[in-house]
């Protein structure tokens, strides 16, 4: 699990304790006493503690930044916008099997285009899915819906 600290303390040797629904973090100060640092509440894997004022150069440490490397990288995050907001979304909840599911992703890309998936993958990572099929399944249901005001035959026959 990961927790933000206080300016000056990243790298230091801190000592942690559970108190109550916190998580207590102590440390020597400048003066040389052992003194309370901070407290978060705790946290569960995969879903990390961050504090942005902790954050010395002012950015947010809650959306990394993507910096892809590999050609499969490069063609998952070009899908757009929707596909980086999937990966950012994907790894802190502990989501697995990412590198097969951004190819999987890549390919419908090549056949639909990457508006269609972009969409999909937006949609899944604001919904939280992450699993095998889900992709597929927004695809799917994008695919079937109808713009508004439009009717299914079924809805437009009228007695």
């Amino acid at each position: 699990m990961r927790y933000s600290t206080t300016p000056g303390y990243t790298g230091a040797r801190v000592w942690c304790r559970v108190v109550g629904e916190e998580l207590s973090s102590t440390a020597r100060t400048n003066s040389g006493d052992l003194s309370e640092i901070w407290r978060h509440q705790l946290s569960t894997p995969g879903v990390p503690q961050i504090i942005d004022a902790y954050c010395s150069d002012g950015r947010s440490t809650h959306q990394p930044r993507l910096r892809p490397r590999s050609e499969a990288e490069i063609a998952f995050v070009g899908i757009g916008p929707g596909a980086g907001h999937w990966l950012k979304e994907a790894g802190p909840v502990g989501a697995v099997r990412i590198r097969a599911k951004m190819a999987r992703a890549v390919e419908p890309a090549t056949v639909l285009g990457n508006d269609k998936v972009d969409q999909a993958l937006g949609l899944a990572a604001t919904a939280g899915r992450f699993a095998d099929e889900d992709l597929l399944s927004i695809l799917g249901h994008i695919a079937e819906s109808k713009p508004s005001g439009q009717l299914s035959p079924r809805m437009a026959t009228y007695r």
